[in-house]
């Protein structure tokens, strides 16, 4: 016997049973989405390593530490996207988006950092983004904010279990200044940092704020405040977006120690969290990066986006209990012989080209009737629809419920969608796929 490859540590198969948490936020996710006007954008796997170094920054963690990066056949250097901004912002470039043009976008797809694996945090994890440019006021950014809050409560999470974290990093200047106040703090406590901090106090002393190392604790909170150092314009943007989730009923909570990693981020930073997860506590981050398109060689251009992992949504699904709908067959067709399999097959398509909102199930597996209806129940279905010689030379098949307790009964082939559909109450869907009604389980 040969050996059993396994996966890869931190890059991790999803069976059915796990598949139907994702879809059902990722359903939601779309429906939002198009409720707000923003539009799908796909971008690829595989970027230019220069593209991450030049928009998240040298010294971050994630460029530093995480990246997958390899040379292909020319020599040249490619990364798996850490995350999705840079390449949305490169594709926006490099098709011409952004020229006098406002855009509205999302995206869905798995990243890729070589962190140490753990609950929730995976080195492929999957990721829903929102991004909008072109539109320079708070109102956008309230905008972006209100739709996670949407997505929040159509999944069911209470809001007294995730929360909205606000701070603003000013523009680069006043964010210059702040640093170097930063800087001189820190330099004169080097003794008391850990060997992390140090490196970052060189490079970026803005994430010396970030550090998880609890021997820092007092030494941090005990730094200037980034909001002593705000420039008047971004004071008063940061007041407007305020203004605007108080006006909405979206609670927050200030915390003027909320910094971005990434170096791309301006005024607006938020960040969602819960305390349903432990440590890995925020599930939704994101800000204003109105200097990135320059710095990745377009037109100077507004900009503001977030991001939220999959994995930790649906932990924190799971954790608070909230249903995912099971995508169960509502109809199981139970077929008795060679002939009847085969019309059999040729009805349910006819059911399905009918009602494309039913699911149906056909028993495939051989057997007789009695191992069949034991695969029926066990699937979940609502109704048995059975097919055997008898049946078929009559031209009827015989419709059985499996959960109600109702009384069997005969349905001629020519009418089996429209019984079928009476009896279920299915959701009936146009040719153009849209659901007229929704009744069904």
């Amino acid at each position: 016997m040969s050996e059993i490859i396994e996966p890869l540590r931190g890059m991790n198969d999803m069976l059915p049973d796990e598949a139907r948490w994702w879809s059902r936020l990722e359903s939601v996710a779309r429906a939002v989405f198009s409720q707000y006007g923003y539009r799908e954008v796909r971008v690829p796997l595989l970027e230019r390593t220069q593209l991450f170094k030049r928009a998240i920054g040298e010294y971050t963690d994630i460029v530093e530490k995480e990246m997958f990066t390899f040379e292909d056949r020319d020599g040249q250097s490619l990364t798996l996207r850490p995350e999705a901004t840079a390449s949305i912002v490169r594709a926006a470039i490099s098709n011409g988006m952004l020229h006098n043009q406002r855009h509205r976008l999302f995206t869905i797809g798995p990243m890729f950092r070589g962190e140490r694996p753990q609950k929730g945090r995976y080195r492929q994890f999957t990721q829903i983004d929102a991004e909008a440019f072109g539109y320079e006021g708070p109102d956008i950014d309230a905008e972006l904010i209100l739709i996670a809050a949407r997505m929040w409560r159509l999944l069911g999470i209470p809001s007294e279990r995730v929360w909205l974290e606000l701070n603003s990093l000013g523009t680069p200047e006043s964010r210059a200044t702040y640093r170097e106040a930063l800087r001189t703090y820190f330099t004169a406590n080097e003794a008391a940092l850990d060997a992390d901090s140090r490196r970052r106090l060189v490079g970026n002393p803005l994430r010396i704020l970030d550090s998880k190392n609890p021997a820092l604790t007092e030494l941090i909170a005990a730094a200037p405040l980034l909001t002593d150092y705000l420039d008047s314009a971004s004071r008063e943007h940061f007041e407007g977006l305020c203004a605007r989730l108080d006006a909405a009923g979206v609670a927050y909570r200030l915390n003027p120690r909320l910094v971005r990693g990434l170096d791309y981020y301006s005024r607006t930073v938020f960040e969602w969290a819960t305390d349903a997860l432990g440590s890995q506590n925020a599930v939704c981050s994101g800000g204003r990066y109105d200097g990135l398109v320059t710095q990745l060689g377009g037109a100077a251009t507004p900009a503001i986006g977030w991001a939220l992992g999959m994995e930790r949504i649906v932990l924190l699904m799971q954790e608070l209990s909230l249903a995912a709908p099971a995508e169960l067959p509502q109809v199981y067709f139970v077929l008795a012989g060679p002939a009847a399999v085969a019309r059999g097959l040729q009805l349910a398509e006819t059911v399905r080209d009918a009602q494309p909102g039913m699911r149906l199930e056909t028993d495939l597996s051989g057997g007789g009737i009695k191992a069949q209806f034991k695969r029926a129940d066990k699937s979940g279905a609502t109704v048995a629809v059975v097919l055997g010689e008898d049946e078929l030379a009559r031209g009827v098949v015989a419709v059985k419920p499996l959960r109600s307790g109702g009384e069997q009964q005969e349905c001629p082939f020519a009418e089996l969608a429209g019984c079928l559909e009476r009896l279920l109450g299915v959701v009936a869907v146009d040719g153009d796929g849209a659901a007229r009604q929704d009744r069904g389980r």
